[in-house]
């Protein structure tokens, strides 16, 4: 995949994602959503923290397995329980995003919800990538 990421000087500077991203590939890959369920099917992790390390590792798992890296992700959409508890770790979240994923950031969103389907977890992550 190509991937060139778009961050026009007219918007303010992005934190963690790209304003957009034009992927140019031949196979599209669309990653279910996953949270922080362990291999057995459980929710595990007491923090948000340690669920979205799990919830991402999980994510990129199922990339990987499709064939995927990091890089090739175009869109993730994260749903969070509490939007403010989400922006007040942003900075570790960030870290542990660059960590197991680097740094070519997807177009990205974060949307609050009422409740995830299993009701112990406290994130969810989506998307898709675009591989070559």
């Amino acid at each position: 995949m190509t991937a060139e990421r778009v961050n026009p000087p007219e918007l303010s500077p992005p934190t963690g994602f790209s304003h957009a991203v034009v992927a140019t590939g031949t196979r599209v890959v669309f990653l279910a959503g996953q949270t922080a369920l362990d291999t057995d099917g459980k929710v595990t992790g007491d923090t948000l923290q340690a669920q979205f390390e799990l919830a991402l590792t999980n994510l990129l798992t199922a990339l990987r397995a499709a064939g995927g890296t990091p890089a090739d992700l175009a869109r993730v959409t994260v749903y969070a329980t509490d939007v403010a508890a989400y922006r007040t770790h942003a900075a570790d979240l960030g870290r542990t995003w660059r960590e197991l994923a680097g740094r070519d950031y997807p177009a990205m969103a974060v949307v609050e919800v009422v409740r995830l389907w299993d009701e112990r977890a406290l994130v969810e992550l989506d998307g898709f990538a675009v591989l070559p």
